[in-house]
């Protein structure tokens, strides 16, 4: 590939996320050049120096002392925003970004929220499936899943029922903001859901006309929270009562 098409190449994916951005803000990543460079690191120090502090700093914005529970939200919002950026770029153009933890950069403003930044965007050359599985699952959610499990006691269950339904919701958005994307989010999605580790994540349904139904085997912790609640795919949900 030449320096050219390397050229032609990054400034497709710019175009491809400044319209994914339109979507909303988990579908946002800024890959203009930044004066505030030097404030950014690669994300791959996020699953480890960083790992502790971006917990500690959202455990008192959610208002718990559980740091389990906040490692579960916080593993949660990022893979969210992983499948959006990823799952979002397939749906608009039919091309997935290079998500590599390496290429991208994060930074936490002074309220604890994460900014990301693609300073040299590329786009995988798999179909949206694959190159899903190789950039989102296997550089971004294992490293982190380990981290979460090593460093904050997360357990394998709940890790992966995050993953899942964080990818789930990502199609929900879509679906409802971007309902014309010409390249479907559901059967990608449905790809990545039907395989190891997402599939151990729970279980997702779409019908025709009905729209997406997403089940997790497993709970996130936020009922923990002070007014929390259930979430809608909480496997809680389905749980028989408890007696007594």
């Amino acid at each position: 590939m030449t320096v050219h098409d390397e050229e032609t190449g990054r400034r497709h994916v710019r175009e491809i996320m400044e319209r994914l951005a339109r979507v909303g803000p988990y579908f946002t990543a800024e890959c203009a050049d930044r004066t505030d460079a030097g404030e950014f690191a690669p994300l791959s120090t996020l699953y480890d120096s960083g790992l502790e502090e971006y917990v500690a700093r959202a455990a008192p914005r959610m208002g718990t002392a559980d740091r389990r529970v906040a490692a579960s939200t916080v593993h949660l919002g990022l893979a969210s925003r992983l499948w959006s950026l990823g799952l979002g770029a397939a749906a608009l153009s039919g091309r997935v970004p290079d998500l590599a933890p390496g290429r991208v950069r994060w930074r936490l403003s002074g309220d604890g929220a994460l900014t990301l930044w693609l300073p040299e965007p590329l786009a995988r050359p798999e179909a949206p499936a694959e190159a899903l599985g190789a950039t989102v699952v296997e550089a971004n959610l294992r490293p982190l899943e380990t981290a979460m499990r090593t460093r904050l006691g997360l357990s394998a269950p709940i890790l992966r029922g995050n993953a899942a339904s964080a990818l789930a919701g990502a199609v929900r958005v879509l679906l409802g903001r971007a309902p014309g994307a010409p390249h479907p989010p559901v059967p990608i999605a449905a790809a990545l859901l039907g395989r190891a580790p997402l599939s151990e994540g729970g279980t997702f349904v779409h019908e025709e006309g009905l729209g997406v139904a997403f089940l997790r085997s497993s709970c996130c912790l936020y009922y923990r929270v002070p007014g929390g609640g259930l979430c809608g795919d909480c496997v809680l949900r389905s749980a028989p009562a408890r007696k007594g």
